[in-house]
């Protein structure tokens, strides 16, 4: 721990904090070794705080680390794909710039208690920095900023608090649902035919959750239709089919679902089961691999995809270049693209999606270790998963 503590802490006292505008003329492009590849993404001007105002970036990612550093990422879970996406960004990223990853998942949004032991796990351990995808918007803040003190905390995907957080990688949620419902907007608009929806946006997480309501409520304050139903539940399969099964039995009458991704998903077999496909219409408001597929083949009709495999790529990008003290966006994001049945053979897949072969992968070990792992003492507490969440 001593070992990280210098590191960290020469790394600190180099760490020239850049401003957003400066890294702009810079290009954050300063690494010599920049690959010619470019990310364009969207910059806030002030971290975590969607209201400020935003700019286009065009973003070169690093080629390569200055030295092997030990980063550890924490997931919600890997229930769906998405964050088996965000996952698999991540992983093509430390081993593009060859620095060891250690990656832990909570296994679930109702496990804040899991996840913030595991953040402890991470800064006791020999981790250089920490990337969070936090199940919560403000109960781990103590532990962050406790955190911060000692080693980089990064935030990816999952909004909390800027306090002790040094970068975030993630996009307005609101947005997201502000798309969901403005193609909704759009079919229904006010003066025709009203329609009712049910909702299944997953767990009532701040920030995420409730960031995609308030955006889809507002893209529907001057269309036909009702919301007629919501119900929030984890991201898990079993847990929105059974939602979406009792909205079903309490109201058959319904026009669309509406949910997240695995809700999506869901609610695609269980129309077909009830003989209802083709009567009630399925939107998600985020991309998966089983709504890609639905899409595909006209059982949803659109969703909006935030990118999360570029996220993860972000990610392990942002940790490198505070580690090295290099100019760092402190807040970006990809740019939210609504994918329909019109569109969706003109997206670019890579950025959005784990490719069909890859599984959820808890570790990339130190460049050139003998024995395949971290070190000796990273051993398979670090490369395997919390099993008992």
């Amino acid at each position: 721990m001593n070992r990280a503590k210098e590191i960290v802490s020469g790394c600190n006292k180099r760490r020239a904090w850049v401003p957003l505008a400066a890294a702009l003329v810079l290009g954050l492009s300063s690494a010599p070794n920049a690959v010619a590849e470019t990310w364009r993404l969207e910059a806030w001007e002030r971290m975590l705080d969607y209201s400020s105002p935003s700019r286009r970036l065009d973003h070169q990612p690093l080629d390569t680390a200055a030295r092997p550093w030990r980063l550890c990422a924490l997931y919600p879970h890997l229930k769906d794909s998405y964050w088996l996406s965000v996952n698999a960004g991540m992983i093509e990223q430390a081993r593009r710039l060859g620095v060891a990853l250690t990656v832990k998942e909570a296994g679930g949004y109702d496990h804040a208690e899991g996840q913030r032991e595991q953040l402890k796990q991470c800064a006791d351990g020999r981790a250089d920095a920490i990337i969070l995808g936090s199940v919560s918007a403000d109960l781990h803040t103590p532990a962050i900023v406790e955190v911060g003190r000692r080693i980089p905390v990064l935030a990816t995907v999952n909004r909390v608090r800027p306090e002790g957080v040094d970068a975030m990688a993630g996009v307005d949620w609101y947005r997201m649902g502000y798309l969901t419902g403005r193609f909704l907007a759009e079919r229904h608009p006010k003066g025709s035919p009203m329609v009712r929806a049910a909702l299944f946006p997953g767990p009532p997480v701040d920030g995420g959750s409730a960031g995609k309501m308030r955006g889809f409520t507002d893209a529907l304050s001057d269309a036909a239709v009702e919301i007629a139903a919501v119900r929030y539940g984890d991201t898990g399969k079993l847990v929105q089919l059974s939602l979406i099964e009792d909205v079903l039995e309490e109201d058959p009458s319904i026009d669309y679902i509406v949910g997240a991704g695995v809700a999506a998903e869901a609610a695609v077999g269980a129309l077909r089961a009830r003989g209802l496909q083709g009567r009630i219409h399925v939107v998600a408001d985020y991309f998966t691999h089983g709504v890609y597929r639905g899409i595909k083949r006209g059982h949803i009709l659109a969703a909006p995809t935030d990118q999360p495999l570029l996220q993860g790529r972000i990610s392990i990008d942002q940790a490198v270049r505070v580690l090295e003290g290099l100019p760092v966006p402190k807040h970006v994001g990809p740019e939210v693209i609504l994918v329909t049945q019109d569109s969706v053979d003109g997206i670019d897949l890579g950025a959005s999606l784990s490719p069909p072969e890859f599984k959820p992968t808890f570790g990339v070990p130190v460049p050139g270790a003998a024995d395949g792992m971290a070190d000796d003492r990273a051993s398979n507490r670090h490369l395997q998963p919390n099993r008992h969440l």
